[in-house]
């Protein structure tokens, strides 16, 4: 009998470790899944489950720490990308990861140390080698950068961003003819670079070189349209060389991208000052003080405007303030005395005039320069306190290129939408459908029929997917466990399959798209004519074609591996079609099914059946504006643009916003 116990015993054992294995990696995936679409925190609800079960696998103290890096939290994702590195430091992408967390805090001779570590585990790894050199500069050992671009040059001739940077170098060692060698070389083979535009550019600004500034930053401009900071640059060469529209115009255009721009904001004042705009450059300068309520030099430019537009107590009120600071600032004493004489308080202008004269009689302070019309035309750095110069164009305290370190992780994730991409399907969602504009809620007669024979749970049909915060997550989850208990506890076949649906719609919101199939695959088993199973089987395969699509190109660098997952991935798009085919052909009067196959054969490239198939659903609901918006962006792909605008306008029309910035960048190509 004994032996037959442990028998059993061993036989059962590798079954519990069989299943904890597979929990644990259908954890880690969908931990995955919701990382691809954003959902950060949900990704580490599912991480903090996987290493609650097997907190020996590297796998999710990685992920997580890549979640936490999303999340800006720069030190918990370092020690969580340590503690993956202390299980298995093999991995080399983990120590870029750590580099850049390091690189954040400012931490740049541990990020070498990191960069090191990788390129000793993969010595062709070019992003390493190039943000090692990064780190070196920034740690000012430019010898040691030298060396390390030499030989990302040696291994990667063509990597222009090499080239500028050793430019860079050779500007910070002050050698500047060698760095323009270094920028011609980059532009050769690279002549879209820049990086190395924008440098030629502070090279002529440092030059003084006003006009040759601005054709260079012109370049970068164009190349790079929504960088603050080069119209800024450029309007300081145009202010130079009296192109005072232009220079306006610059900081106007800085200011819409960055509105909390310091040197825009002061220059345009200056500037609005010069040309006697005093209204408008008083408003300026408050905003400036009221990003610095300290900064002196624009407390006092604003006493003046307030002073010429007649405001005397407020000019009054700034001039004192500057006074305070500043006792023997002669130009501030007299022309705060110019104001209490106008406002007839003789006594204290009497007062400042004589501090003045007795400043003049005393020697030890000496005579203060007049204002020139060439000392308005110099410049001053912006941490400079002096009020001789008052009304001097500011430039930043450092005028070089900012550093912009490579990563496979940047823009993999947060730029993964492009401008033009369609809408996303309509599914199923335990979360209400929400529009800008119009009270407007999806109705379909089935999922009516479905929340009231099921009225525990309600589902919604929506196609914005919610990004779940820490409780939100917590929730969701609940609900999947919850669901889970009532079913193992239930018996009858017919309550069972219900629940299903309830559970995958709740897996689906948590990203959990594989489980989600999993149980809509079960009720399909059961019911193949349940339009609801079909309906959002066809959703949860599209969005999980989409993270494994991604998964796989970016990991995958053998050929033979491509094609097998192009095949796949094939295979699993002509399902997410059968499935709505299936469902239209039971339920023919669905607008969302008409829809989602539009968004199914929009991504297939079928362009004239998905604008057929978006035309049926607006028959069926004219005031679908997804529907407008998508069938928009098939009209333009498929050559149609008038009328894809039209339905883009239309679109916007109905509350969907983004539309109007679509047909702006469409029609600003004509």
């Amino acid at each position: 009998m004994k032996h037959i116990i442990v028998l059993i015993l061993l036989a059962i054992l590798p079954l519990h470790e069989i299943r904890a294995q597979y929990n644990t990696n259908r954890l880690i995936i969908s931990g995955q899944s919701a990382l691809y679409y954003e959902d950060y925190v949900l990704s580490i609800q599912y991480f903090n489950q996987a290493l609650a079960a097997k907190p020996y696998l590297y796998e999710p103290w990685f992920y997580r720490g890549l979640a936490k890096f999303y999340l800006d939290d720069y030190t918990g994702s370092e020690a969580d990308v340590t503690k993956a590195i202390e299980l298995n430091p093999y991995v080399f992408n983990m120590f870029e990861l750590r580099g850049l967390c390091r690189i954040r805090q400012k931490h740049y001779a541990q990020a070498i140390d990191d960069y090191t570590r990788s390129i000793n585990l993969n010595p062709q790894n070019q992003t390493a080698w190039y943000n090692r050199a990064l780190c070196r500069i920034e740690d000012k050992d430019y010898v040691q950068a030298q060396l390390d671009l030499d030989t990302v040059i040696t291994r990667w001739k063509s990597y222009a961003s090499a080239y500028s940077l050793k430019a860079q170098v050779y500007l910070l060692q002050a050698d500047t003819l060698t760095a323009d060698k270094w920028l011609d070389k980059s532009l050769q083979v690279a002549p879209y670079d820049v990086d190395a535009w924008n440098m030629r550019g502070m090279i002529a600004l440092s030059r003084a070189e006003w006009k040759n500034a601005d054709t260079y930053l012109s370049k970068v401009i164009h190349l790079k349209p929504k960088n603050a900071a080069n119209y800024v640059n450029r309007a300081l060469a145009r202010y130079n060389t009296n192109n005072l529209r232009g220079a306006m115009s610059d900081y106007d255009t800085a200011i819409d991208f960055d509105p909390d721009n310091f040197l825009a904001h002061y220059n345009r004042g200056l500037l609005r000052m010069n040309l006697g705009d005093d209204n408008r450059a008083i408003e300026d300068f408050d905003y400036v003080i009221r990003m610095e309520p300290k900064n002196v030099l624009a407390i006092f430019n604003r006493a003046i405007l307030l002073d010429k537009t007649g405001n005397l107590r407020a000019a009054i009120r700034d001039y004192s303030t500057v006074i305070n600071q500043f006792p023997n600032f002669w130009t501030g004493l007299s022309r705060r005395a110019n104001c209490y004489r106008r406002l007839g308080m003789t006594a204290k202008a009497e007062l400042d005039e004589f501090r003045i004269l007795k400043a003049q009689m005393d020697k030890r302070v000496g005579k203060q320069m007049r204002w020139s019309a060439a000392k308005a035309k110099q410049m001053r750095r912006r941490s400079e306190i002096d009020m001789e110069k008052y009304n001097q164009i500011v430039v930043s305290d450092d005028n070089s290129a900012e550093h912009e370190y490579k990563s496979d992780y940047r823009g993999r994730v947060q730029n993964r939408v492009a401008g033009n991409e369609p809408l996303p399907m309509f599914c199923l969602s335990l979360v209400r459908y929400a529009n800008d504009v119009r009270s407007y809620q999806p109705f379909v007669p089935s999922v009516d029929a479905f929340n009231r024979r099921n009225p525990s749970l309600v589902i919604y049909v929506n196609n914005k997917q919610q990004r779940l915060d820490e409780t939100l997550s917590q929730h969701y989850l609940a609900v999947v466990d919850s669901l889970s208990t009532r079913i193992n506890s239930e018996h009858s076949e017919k309550r069972i399959m219900p629940l299903l649906i309830q559970r995958a719609v709740a897996e689906s919101v948590t990203q959990n798209y594989d489980a989600a199939l999993s149980d809509l695959n079960t009720v399909l088993g059961s019911d193949c004519t349940s339009v609801l199973a079909l309906w959002h089987k066809a959703y949860c395969q599209s969005m999980a074609n989409e993270f494994s699509n991604a998964t796989v190109l970016s990991n995958s660098t053998v050929e033979k591996d491509r094609l097998n997952h192009d095949m796949t991935f094939a295979l699993n798009r002509s399902k997410v079609v059968d499935c709505l085919n299936q469902a239209i052909m039971l339920d023919h009067e669905n607008q969302f099914l008409y829809y989602n196959r539009g968004c199914a054969l929009l991504v297939n490239k079928d362009y004239a059946h998905a604008i057929d198939d978006f035309t049926r659903a607006i028959n069926i609901d004219n005031g679908l504006a997804e529907a407008y918006y998508n069938r928009g962006l098939a009209r333009i792909k498929n050559g149609s643009q008038q009328e894809g605008i039209a339905d883009l306008s239309k679109a916007g029309e109905l509350g969907l916003y983004n539309a109007y910035s679509v047909i702006k960048r469409l029609t600003s190509k004509n």
